[in-house]
């Protein structure tokens, strides 16, 4: 699909796509969602006072998403394969600022090094290597700084033909929020509506050890989508309140 074929699709969206240029291309493919309802008082101490915890009928949740980056690229740039592909691990929650919906990173894994100390510099993400190993039905990967590790063998199952709205809530977000400093930095993006296909846990091991009451038992939803075309414009950065 072409840039212009992406910007066009538009139905899917809640809000317009941001009127200036965007500035980064990138694709999240083969892409594994493990969704958690949490206690709100227990994800509270892990969001900044800035930022709604966003919930879907009163429950705040948590999702652990391994996908593969790949092709990322400023726009005008070809992507550089050995800075540009890598596989991913975000754990994530969902927030509101200003009335807008998004998503707030807990955590971000990247497997190569390079690629996350670039990633962290120009975006300011809190972005950290580890270690990890996939294939078509097993995605592994180990942090020895955090003790942080996950396991997952899986089978992919068929194509969910009709979407429940909490499927669209936990996966059509256009918008990433991070604290970085004295400032809370806004992301828009962009991208076609996830395509979501049934996923079968065969084995699954997760210890996030400062995320593991969040993290508790079988994931309550799961999803896999085969991966979406990215487009994503510049941060804006906001003061965060000393009130």
């Amino acid at each position: 699909m072409t840039i212009n074929q992406i910007l066009s699709s538009t139905e899917h969206r809640t809000r317009p796509i941001p009127a200036e240029r965007w500035k980064f291309y990138q694709e999240w493919n083969h892409a594994i969602f493990l969704h958690w309802p949490v206690d709100y008082d227990e994800l509270k101490p892990f969001v900044p006072n800035d930022l709604q915890i966003d919930c879907y009928d009163g429950k705040a949740w948590v999702s652990l998403v391994a996908f593969t980056m790949e092709k990322i690229r400023p726009r005008y740039f070809p992507a550089f394969p050995p800075l540009s592909d890598f596989d991913e691990i975000n754990i994530r929650t969902y927030v509101k600022k200003d009335g807008k919906n998004g998503v707030y990173f807990l955590s971000i894994e990247g497997g190569t090094r390079l690629s996350c100390l670039v990633a962290k510099s120009i975006s300011e993400l809190p972005y950290r290597y580890s270690k990890i190993t996939r294939t078509a039905a097993f995605y592994y990967s180990k942090n020895g700084q955090y003790g942080d590790k996950l396991h997952l063998q899986y089978e992919v199952g068929d194509t969910i033909e009709t979407k429940t709205q909490l499927d669209k809530w936990l996966t059509e977000r256009y918008a990433l929020f991070q604290e970085s400093g004295t400032s809370i930095n806004e992301f828009e993006i962009h991208h076609t509506e996830w395509p979501l296909l049934d996923i079968h846990i065969k084995e699954l091991e997760i210890n996030y050890p400062r995320f593991n009451a969040l993290l508790r038992n079988h994931p309550a939803k799961l999803h896999y989508s085969t991966g979406v075309q990215v487009i994503a414009w510049d941060k804006k950065s906001s003061e965060i309140s000393t009130s």
